[in-house]
């Protein structure tokens, strides 16, 4: 029985780093995105203002 418990714990614990890992990897992205819609967006204020 006490196997048993400890073996819970060991997979309790593996899920929540998992879980810990893919939310990471979201924030990662979520990120990416962000900076890339503002070098979009500094590239046509660039390109707006060459255009004056």
């Amino acid at each position: 029985k006490e196997r048993e418990e400890e073996k819970e714990r060991e997979e309790e614990k593996e899920r929540k780093e998992e879980k810990e890992r893919e939310e990471e990897k979201e924030r990662e992205e979520e990120k990416e995105r962000e900076e890339e819609k503002e070098r979009e967006e500094e590239k046509e204020r660039e390109g707006g203002d060459k255009e004056r």
